[in-house]
């Protein structure tokens, strides 16, 4: 499977197309401050949250065509950008009724298929279903859930 996605990866869509020059700028630059990351890794690491709600947004889109749901999960590499994201909250919900139709919201929890590793076997078939660049480092070997378990209790429902 590595080296199918590999192939694939060279043959990808940049995910930085998903959004503006502007907001990608801007992004990278929030993660890098507040994560103390090179910007090469904040990135990768804003691209592949992109590629993450991409799928997720596909997902959302095929629900309301009547099909299955599909559970995905972010990893622990790919959630802080997704904070960082949802941060941006005026580009972030227009990111999301642009590819959704409506907001993505981020519900954390965790399962025994997130410490087990099994939802990312769902999720790793999503992603490269986008046809955005998959960066496989921040996919393969991480089977810690995206959120620590005091996330859950950090008020709402």
């Amino acid at each position: 499977m590595t080296v199918a996605m590999n192939r694939q990866a060279m043959a990808a869509r940049d995910p930085r197309e998903l959004v503006s020059p502007e907001v990608w700028g801007l992004l990278v630059e929030d993660l890098r401050r507040y994560h103390h990351v090179t910007r090469d890794y904040a990135e990768r690491m804003m691209g592949q949250a992109l590629v993450f709600l991409k799928a997720q947004a596909q997902i959302v889109q095929a629900r309301r065509e009547g099909r299955p749901w599909q559970r995905i999960v972010p990893t622990s590499p790919v959630d802080p950008a997704w904070h960082a994201f949802i941060l941006r909250s005026q580009a972030y919900g227009e990111f999301c009724q642009q590819h959704a139709g409506e907001y993505i919201h981020h519900v954390p929890y965790q399962d025994e298929a997130m410490l087990n590793g099994a939802a990312l076997e769902t999720t790793i078939p999503q992603l490269a279903a986008t046809g955005y660049r998959v960066d496989v480092e921040f996919w393969h070997g991480e089977r810690s859930p995206c959120c620590p378990p005091e996330c859950n209790n950090m008020g709402g429902n």
